[in-house]
């Protein structure tokens, strides 16, 4: 059994890499070959565990990500990925990164299936681990020149800013969340609010959304306006319907009806159906985090390892 670090992690994982190998983990038809239950959520003192185990034959992978998620540490997270024939663990993963880039690459794939081509403009709400990712890698997938940040801490956007500025050379505007809402071709919310964080009427035709910070029944980013309004595509239903509050909130009060999530990421990434229709659809992602997602990022890391 071998073991990487965070850094190792960060240095051979590389973010096109990592988009292309979750876009054709997606687009494969593995009805028949992947077995991925439901994350298992346990309560601990102080947090939340969070388990989430993988097996596909199709890939000859297996694996389990264990997650903590509290107000002292933040998320911290580690993978075992296991031999899926003899069940042996080939190998112990810190996976921050690994995480943070998964789903930063995740809603690339998104962005790539459902945004406007001509999209110019990427607005992001958060300024922690997750916001930063996304910046570093959406970029990838459409030619943007404008970068808005909508932060709660002026002195961690400030920190955030000269950061996103040394390590990516990208120069980002400091707004309001009004101004990143009604601006941003692409918005990407990245916070740990569990109200939404912006008035969905502020929202301009044609506009993408990829939500990814609410992970509880409980707790959501946007309002009833933005999701009546979106057309709706999950990364899994059975994930989405089971803990994402954006949806299961409007759904409960009867914003909107089952048949509103057009589309899981397998049904867009594979063709099977249509995500965006028109110029002036506003298109948005609800991320809840797969392990798919994870086992497919770290089979990549290890075999960059690999002999």
């Amino acid at each position: 059994m071998r073991f990487f670090s965070e850094e190792q992690i960060r240095q051979v994982l590389k973010p096109d890499e990592v988009i292309r190998a979750i876009r054709d983990g997606f687009a494969r038809d593995f009805q028949q070959t992947l077995r991925m239950p439901v994350r298992t959520k346990l309560e601990i003192s102080g947090g939340t565990l969070l388990l989430m185990p993988c097996y596909d034959s199709g890939l000859q992978a297996a694996g389990v990500k264990m997650v903590t998620v509290s107000a002292q540490a933040g998320v911290i997270a580690t993978y075992a990925l296991l031999d899926a024939c003899t069940g042996e663990m080939l190998a112990m993963m810190e996976a921050n990164w690994l995480t943070d880039l998964r789903t930063a690459a995740t809603s690339a794939v998104a962005t790539d299936l459902l945004a406007g081509s001509d999209a110019e403009t990427l607005g992001i709400f958060g300024v922690g681990r997750q916001a930063f990712a996304h910046l570093a890698v959406l970029p990838r997938v459409r030619n943007f020149h404008r970068f808005l940040v909508c932060g709660s801490a002026r002195s961690d956007m400030k920190k955030f800013s000269s950061r996103i500025k040394e390590e990516q050379g990208i120069e980002i505007e400091l707004v309001t969340g009004e101004t990143c809402a009604r601006e941003s071709d692409v918005i990407c919310t990245c916070t740990t609010a569990s109200e939404p964080v912006f008035d969905g009427r502020w929202l301009r035709a044609g506009t993408h959304l990829n939500l990814v910070g609410a992970f509880q029944p409980h707790t959501r980013e946007v309002d009833d306006e933005t999701i009546r309004h979106a057309r709706v595509v999950v990364d899994t239903y059975e994930g989405a319907l089971a803990e994402a509050g954006d949806l299961l909130i409007p759904l409960h009060n009867g914003v909107i009806g089952r048949n509103h999530i057009v589309a899981d990421l397998h049904e867009i990434a594979s063709g099977k159906k249509t995500g965006r229709i028109g110029r002036d659809d506003i298109t948005l992602f609800k991320s809840v985090g797969c392990a798919l997602e994870d086992l497919v990022t770290a089979k990549l890391a290890f075999e960059a390892f690999s002999p």
